[in-house]
């Protein structure tokens, strides 16, 4: 009996497109067999690259009787109206982060897909890699005692450093914390559970900024958005994650994560990647020590959360990047920036169960 496998087709053929195919080529169960692009003659470029792969027309795409998966990579403003078209085409769709621009987006998704008994996952998958798995085993099995705290810091001085058109990510939908927020706060959610309230405080170092690279360095740019959100997180569990997300800091010496336990403390790596090192200092021994990799797809790559999905549909289990789970991150990082602009604690109104563990030695077809 040969192995089954699920097909995928990819609507979005930009940049990270190329890191998607290039993992999914090398997972069980998953094939890409379709992509499309509102530039088709780019979509088929990367078909002629890729045997076995179509390019076709969104809307040809998403008729396709032989695509199972839609995996939308558009950019953030296009996730909610390409996963709409997909899900009411009967499909099935997994896309990039975040889930939509806002809730009121989002949440028709959720009930779409429910009222149609179809899945939506979405990244980030990088809590299935080795690094936050191994963080998680950790806690489950009591290494730190009982979880009471936490804390999660990115900063950078900003995007237009580096990026030639970087206006995107001083518009709304943008900041700090819509961009980087999903890695840390999915990752928080599946090490601690989810976030009941929070309280939040935000802010802008300029008005205008500069493009420092590419053909249009010395030209300004207004700022729309928060480029400095900071607030605590409370989560059900009772514990409380301190988080700070900046475009205003040149320098830090700041922990990725850190989880602070009753008998001790858990440094978690850079969770916008799969793997990393995880530290453990305890009570009676406060020098920090490396943990064995001890749970998590090891060399994972991004993908991996679609075959995850796959394996769950074909298995009738759940699937561990999904839908609710984008949604709550969402939430969560919707509420934090409403706190600060109405000077007030908010209640976070959706709530999520903590995605089942992945074992040490996974696969995402066994798993």
């Amino acid at each position: 009996m040969g192995e089954q496998v699920t097909n995928v087709g990819i609507v979005g053929t930009g940049v990270i497109s190329g890191t998607y195919l290039e993992h999914l080529a090398k997972l069980p169960g998953v094939q890409v067999v379709a992509v499309a692009d509102l530039d088709l003659s780019r979509a088929q470029a990367i078909a002629d690259q890729n045997p076995g792969v179509r390019a076709l027309t969104s809307e040809d795409l998403f008729a396709d009787p032989d695509v199972d998966i839609v995996l939308n990579l558009t950019i953030p403003a296009a996730h909610a109206p390409v996963h709409q078209a997909a899900l009411q085409a009967g499909k099935h769709v997994y896309g990039e982060k975040p889930l939509a621009v806002d809730r009121a987006e989002a949440e028709p998704l959720l009930k779409l897909a429910a009222a149609n008994n179809l899945r939506i996952g979405c990244a980030p998958d990088t809590v299935l890699g080795t690094g936050t798995q191994t963080a998680r085993v950790a806690l489950d099995r009591g290494d730190i005692g009982v979880p009471t705290a936490a804390s999660a810091y990115f900063v950078t001085p900003g995007h237009e450093l580096w990026h030639p058109a970087p206006e995107f990510y001083y518009q709304q939908g943008g900041g700090p914390l819509l961009d980087m927020g999903p890695y840390y706060i999915t990752s928080l959610v599946t090490l601690l559970g989810p976030v009941k309230r929070v309280t939040g405080r935000a802010g802008r170092s300029q008005e205008q900024r500069k493009v420092h690279t590419g053909p249009r360095a010395g030209e300004t740019f207004p700022v729309d958005v928060p480029t400095h959100v900071t607030g605590v997180l409370e989560h059900e569990s009772g514990a409380l994650t301190t988080v700070l997300m900046s475009f205003d800091v040149w320098a830090a010496r700041l922990p990725r994560i850190e989880i602070y336990g009753t008998e001790g403390s858990l440094s978690v790596p850079d969770p916008n990647g799969f793997d990393g090192t995880v530290e453990i200092a305890t009570a009676t021994n406060r020098d920090w020590t490396q943990l064995p990799v001890a749970g998590g797809y090891a060399g994972a790559g991004r993908g991996v959360g679609v075959a995850d999905m796959a394996r769950a549909l074909r298995n009738n289990e759940p699937h561990r990047a999904d839908g609710a789970l984008a949604y709550h991150v969402l939430d969560v990082m919707e509420s934090l920036l409403e706190s600060a602009a109405q000077d007030q604690s908010v209640d976070v109104a959706s709530t999520v169960q903590r995605p089942a563990a992945v074992p040490l030695g996974a696969s995402p077809e066994l798993a």
